[in-house]
């Protein structure tokens, strides 16, 4: 009408629009307005709560993070020792062998690194408890990675924050049973309760009273059930329910949660076996495919996963991890032009992080563009986003300067990486070879110790320790480190020659 009068949209309206368009701040404000007035009506009440739960929620299928918690008071016993190509546990028991540490670098759980950094393969599984106390590189904090610390918002906090006057549902006050017999309010309050308020146990009484209501029929409620149990530990008790809730209703998602619980229970060939299945079912799907693929990578069977990740382009070819690790695959099998095409094709994709420029810098140099090397590393270093990105490009830079013999820029950059990230093993043992050099023997030796208590699993601080105490005489401390080495690469040649040398001396003596 003329004069723009009656243009007022109606408020639930325009909190749905608000909704749709994932402003949840102003949909979570139009539904408490609404719901100032009397009687505060249920699809206000509703939509508030779907909002909130919008603004803390996160895709519980890829995320699995293992914290202190689960690693060290995991009371599922698994077998000390598996057969060959059945644990993800225990990394000798490898079926393709993977690639050595001399070719590519592993990490502390003894696995090849990845192109692509996912929650399950950041932590590793440290052996002891002040190992999993030391590593926090992974977590971005000083603290150590808990289930509580990494990603769930902590008890009460996600309330106080998108409500100043408390929480907006009382949930000590709530009758559950109630709830359970309204179908569409309980879907949401369960998802408000399990994303918003991280309360597990609440959200699993609801999901039990609205599965009963429902008469055991509803697959939604038993995958939900499913998912409360794996959060709280009980694995057996999730995979009985996501089996149920697969007889009932075939749904990708539902076999995906299934391969999480026998991947946590160390079964990876059961849930190799049922993404097959799955994709027997829905062919072509690619976040089955891709499991498949993650699955080998980290049983180190390098080449199937490769096969795999292949596999995943041919359905969707602008799958980042894909090409990322198929990337990092080629880079490491000594085809750096190759990488090299991976890496550009996710720069067109619009991918432009510090990561990309770092390994673009490296493709580069090892396919000898000089000329591209050092400015791909500058664009890495001005998007680094943290201290630890920025000494991992100084660490590089300090590989780029021995490869072109500028031994004294060698030294600044890895100086650099240390004032950066004060844990780099990798830039104490480098470091140490370069003091060493200059006939540094003492500075060179406290780098070397240093390198090796930070990094255990790494072969080669132990191996140049090792070779420096054998040069200086103390044999004893020499044939010490050159065991561990050896325990850490057993296939490492100069190590075994070490170790001959070593006895052949104490035989004399």
């Amino acid at each position: 009408p003329a004069g723009g009068m009656g243009l007022e949209l109606e408020p639930l309206f325009q909190a749905w629009s608000c909704f749709r368009r994932r402003k949840f701040r102003q949909c979570s404000d139009l539904c408490s307005q609404l719901l100032e007035r009397p009687p505060g009506e249920q699809a206000a009440w509703s939509l508030k709560t779907r909002a909130l739960t919008e603004m803390v929620y996160v895709d519980e299928i890829d995320m699995d993070q293992e914290g202190i918690a689960e690693v060290m008071l995991d009371e599922n016993a698994i077998a000390q020792v598996a057969r060959p190509g059945t644990s993800l546990k225990l990394p000798g028991t490898s079926q393709g062998g993977g690639p050595s540490p001399a070719v590519r670098p592993v990490t502390q759980s003894g696995r090849p690194i990845t192109g692509f950094v996912r929650p399950s393969t950041q932590s590793g599984r440290p052996s002891t408890m002040e190992q999993a106390i030391k590593t926090p590189r992974t977590a971005l904090t000083a603290r150590p990675i808990t289930s509580a610390s990494g990603r769930y918002v902590r008890l009460g906090t996600a309330s106080m924050l998108t409500n100043p006057d408390g929480p907006f549902i009382n949930l000590s006050r709530l009758n559950l049973a109630k709830y359970a017999q309204k179908p569409k309010l309980a879907k949401a309050l369960f998802e408000y309760i399990f994303h918003h308020e991280n309360d597990v146990k609440n959200a699993l009484d609801l999901a039990a009273l609205a599965t009963e209501h429902a008469q055991f029929k509803d697959w939604w409620w038993k995958v939900q059930i499913g998912k409360c149990y794996y959060r709280l530990g009980l694995y057996r008790e999730a995979e009985k329910q996501f089996k149920s809730a697969l007889k009932q209703q075939d749904m990708v998602d539902t076999v995906l949660y299934l391969a999480k619980v026998y991947l946590r229970l160390d079964q990876p060939v059961t849930a190799l076996n049922l993404f097959k299945q799955g994709l027997d079912r829905f062919p072509g799907e690619v976040t089955l495919i891709c499991g498949i693929a993650r699955i080998y990578e980290e049983m180190n069977n390098i080449s199937s996963a490769a096969e795999y990740y292949k596999d995943v382009l041919k359905q969707d070819n602008t799958h980042v991890e894909a090409i990322a690790c198929i990337g990092s695959n080629h880079f490491y099998s000594d085809q750096p032009e190759i990488a090299l095409r991976f890496y550009r094709r996710l720069l067109q994709m619009g991918v432009y992080n510090c990561q990309l420029f770092n390994n673009l810098g490296l493709c580069c140099f090892y396919a000898q563009q000089y000329d591209m090397t050092l400015s791909s590393f500058e664009r890495a270093l001005f998007l680094a986003e943290n201290e630890e990105e920025t000494a991992d490009v100084w660490y590089n830079l300090g590989h780029v300067a021995v490869g072109i013999g500028d031994l004294n820029l060698a030294y600044q950059c890895f100086k650099l990486t240390l004032v950066n990230n004060n844990d780099y093993a990798e830039a104490y043992n480098n470091l140490a070879v370069l003091e060493m050099r200059k006939g540094h023997v003492e500075q060179a030796r406290a780098l070397l110790q240093t390198a090796s208590s930070l990094a255990p699993h790494m072969y080669e601080p132990h191996f140049n320790f090792a070779i420096l105490s054998e040069k200086v005489g103390d044999l004893q401390r020499s044939y010490t480190a050159a065991q561990k080495s050896e325990e850490a690469f057993p296939g490492h040649v100069d190590t075994q020659q070490l170790i001959k040398q070593l006895k052949q001396h104490f035989a004399m003596l």
